[in-house]
């Protein structure tokens, strides 16, 4: 099969021969090789400006990053057969790394496959397609995955801001088998049901895993609050590693019940209470009503989720974080996360740094966290590494 060309202008391939696996749209040679003349999500073959193959590339004409190279050899088309050799690459590094079967399998670029992210939960599969790309082979990855796993179901949960913007419909359905509304996991130890048809994403964030895990020795015997909770990760682990109380906030009361229950379900229901509401409000409540904790978790949803948002988002994360800070007893212990790709780990380090000296406290980290394994970097191309988590000692002057 001949597939049509990309051909890059001279000395644009310098990024692609040096790892990167994205091209944009003002390295094109249009001239040449029209972007406009290609179908969104169309495979075709990326080329120097003298001709010689660099690759094989998905297109998104109407995108600044106009394609992504899946593929160095140009024989190995996207099909199922790639695609069978991938998920079997991917799932030899996760094998390694964990003895269970809850993880994320497939994470994009890092695991070659731009435009796909696949989470695995036991015998059930979560697949979030990003790209026209991705979606043109979309039976081939359900093909894919029911033949090197053999699950029970597959849900495409296509419902991501990014779809919109590569002209993707959105859509949540099964694409094999029926997926239940809950499906099991366990992480660190402890049980959890994430609810992956209506929940957040898949359902459930992985990327936490050895975040969370690094809660126990700080937990242990502490009254803890947890910030936009969701179903739980952190608060139910906190209570399974001992703590003594821990509160949950969220302004999702369903995501509040899956909290209950997944305490429930690890013997720690006791220990725990939800508070529904906007958590900003929450802490305004709590500080007001004489509230103190040992420790305080805020893990929020992305503030920073384009680059012009960048400065109010740093402001955004000073706020929270301040007053998290404010329900601290003496000497406590706050976790401060983010998932924004776009906030340096540095700015985050000076937002709680400014945050302290408002309120003249003294602020040491004393651990630094990172998305998790089955997360990995990719060294060329830095969004792929997003999560940040400080773990701080905070005590007065």
């Amino acid at each position: 099969m001949t597939l049509p060309s990309l051909r890059l202008k001279h000395n644009a391939d310098r990024r692609i021969r040096g790892g990167h696996l994205w091209v944009f749209s003002n390295e094109v040679d249009t001239a040449q090789t029209p972007l406009t003349e290609l179908q969104a999500g169309q495979e075709v073959q990326l080329e120097t400006s003298t001709g010689k193959p660099l690759g094989l590339v998905c297109v998104s004409p109407n995108n600044l990053i106009c394609a992504r190279l899946h593929s160095r050899d140009s024989s190995h088309v996207l099909d199922k057969s790639l695609l069978v050799h991938r998920f079997k690459v991917a799932l030899s590094l996760r094998e390694r790394l964990f003895d269970k079967p809850f993880y994320r399998l497939v994470y994009g670029e890092s695991d070659l496959l731009p435009g796909l992210v696949v989470d695995r939960f036991g015998d059930y599969f979560v697949v979030q397609i990003g790209t026209p790309g991705m979606e043109r082979v979309r039976d081939d990855v359900v093909a894919a995955l029911v033949q090197v796993f053999k699950p029970q179901a597959v849900l495409f949960k296509n419902d991501s801001g990014a779809r919109k913007l590569e002209g993707l419909e959105s859509y949540v359905a099964d694409a094999f088998g029926v997926m239940p509304e809950l499906v099991a996991l366990e992480e660190n130890g402890v049980a959890f049901q994430a609810p992956v048809r209506d929940g957040q994403k898949t359902g459930w964030f992985y990327d936490h895993r050895a975040n969370r895990a690094r809660l126990a020795p700080y937990v242990a015997g502490k009254r803890v609050l947890d910030l936009y909770s969701y179903i739980g990760g952190w608060g139910v682990q906190a209570a399974a590693f001992g703590a003594s109380e821990v509160m949950c906030v969220d302004s999702s009361a369903p995501a509040l019940d899956r909290v209950e229950a997944n305490a429930e379900l690890n013997g720690v229901a006791e220990k725990m209470v939800v508070v529904e509401g906007d958590v900003m409000a929450a802490l305004k409540e709590l500080k007001n009503a004489g509230e103190r904790f040992d420790v305080v978790i805020a893990d929020p949803p992305a503030f920073i989720k384009k680059r012009k948002d960048i400065r109010n988002g740093e402001a955004a994360y000073r706020r929270l974080n301040e007053q998290a800070m404010r329900l601290l007893n003496k000497d406590g212990i706050l976790v401060s996360a983010s998932c924004s790709m776009h906030l340096e780990e540095d700015k985050l380090k000076e937002a709680l740094l400014g945050a302290s000296r408002h309120l003249d406290r003294n602020l040491t980290i004393t651990e630094r966290g990172f998305q998790g394994a089955d997360h990995p970097l990719h060294p060329a191309i830095p969004e792929t590494g997003y999560i940040k988590s400080l773990f701080c000692r905070v005590t007065p002057v």
